[in-house]
């Protein structure tokens, strides 16, 4: 099977394959946009029957935060096939090919949107975030207490400094989150009102993006960065409260908001969002902070990958650091579960509970210690 990197005279090929997928038509006027967006910021990969695009898959280069680093990652979207020519091995072809380059180009780390989560757990992908969406009426829109900064509102093009830095401090909390550019930002808040919350000495300390349509008050995103931030925001959101009936609003399940409500129990719904993968282990583990300072005695970990054939190893984690072994392993674990408690999506013991990992007791224990907590969360889609 003969994958290809495809020519940019390939691209309307391929969006129109996506058109055809994922029931959507694109405007002539955002043509030449999407095009302009595929040449600079994605590879595309295709398989051709008849010197046509049958099936194709996109890679975005772009970086998470993990532990508060920077991790490249390769972001996998678009992936399509027109259905004559289905149920042929085309994506699986195509996935095996990502990761191969997702290797060679150093991308330790891969992301995707599921249409099915089993589908793609076949792959390695595992879940990683939850997002929570609650709606609130306009009952609920109660002012707090006065805070002594104010509000700015504006419809930004493109990147702000403002937004760059709450970002920034916002996502390097948490595991997964994006790592967003110039010309990222320009698709974040393309269409979208901004609204920036500022203390009493002008510095900037949350921001939420939404928009207003029909009565109702969609929320996209909403950062703060303190508990000032944060009751400045909900008040301006309160402010509307003549104009809408309904307010949604997506954010972190923890978001703490929510809990301070004069009414609490409003309508929240919590739905696994995004998957990831680890590419390369062995980069991987050199590079994630394990705690093994925190371990008894040696820990030997068997890691399995069905897909990805160069991440099967086994690996000891003692007080003396990590070293791949031929050693029998305490612990069997597969590669996408590995993932999911190192981005703190599930702990160890919540998978041995699902009979996802395999040990004795005193070695679950073990690997407890061994992996950090962390808070995983994931704002954008690709």
């Amino acid at each position: 099977m003969n994958i290809i990197t495809l020519k940019e005279e390939q691209y309307i090929e391929a969006m129109h394959l996506s058109e055809y997928a994922f029931q959507y038509k694109v405007t002539e006027e955002r043509i030449p946009q999407l095009i302009e967006r595929m040449k600079k910021h994605q590879i595309l990969y295709g398989i051709l029957n008849d010197q046509k695009v049958a099936a194709k898959l996109h890679l975005l280069p772009h970086y998470v935060y993990l532990q508060g680093e920077k991790w490249k990652m390769g972001g996998i979207a678009g992936v399509a096939t027109y259905p004559e020519y289905r149920r042929n091995g085309y994506v699986k072809a195509l996935l095996s090919h990502s990761l191969e380059a997702m290797k060679s180009k150093g991308m330790t780390l891969s992301m995707l949107h599921p249409f099915d989560v089993a589908f793609y757990r076949k792959y390695g992908w595992e879940l990683f975030s939850n997002r929570l969406t609650t709606t609130l009426k306009k009952s609920d829109l109660k002012r707090k207490r006065e805070v002594s900064g104010k509000i700015k509102r504006w419809t930004p093009e493109g990147e702000h400094p403002d937004l760059s830095a709450i970002y920034e401090r916002y996502a390097s909390q948490f595991s997964g989150m994006l790592v967003r550019d110039a010309a990222w930002w320009k698709s974040v808040v393309i269409d979208k009102q901004v609204a920036v919350y500022y203390d009493q000495s002008g510095s900037a300390k949350g921001f939420m993006l939404y928009v207003i349509k029909d009565s109702k008050m969609i929320i996209e995103e909403i950062i703060p960065l303190n508990a000032e931030a944060r009751v400045g925001l909900w008040n301006f959101i309160c402010q509307h409260d003549s104009m809408v009936e309904e307010v949604k609003m997506i954010t972190h399940e923890q978001e703490p908001l929510f809990f301070s409500l004069d009414e609490p129990r409003v309508e929240s719904d919590v739905k696994p969002y995004f998957m990831v993968r680890i590419v390369d282990m062995e980069a991987f583990i050199r590079k994630f902070s394990f705690k093994v300072e925190s371990l008894n005695k040696p820990l030997r970990v068997s890691v399995t990958d069905s897909f990805a054939q160069w991440n099967n190893k086994t690996f000891v984690f003692s007080n003396q650091g990590i070293k791949e072994t031929e050693e029998d392993a305490d612990i069997h674990i597969s590669t996408q579960h590995l993932a999911t408690i190192c981005f703190g999506y599930k702990r160890p013991a919540e998978l041995v509970e699902a009979g996802l990992i395999e040990g004795t007791v005193p070695a679950v224990e073990e690997l407890e210690k061994l992996i950090p907590y962390t808070q995983p969360f994931f704002y954008d889609f690709f």
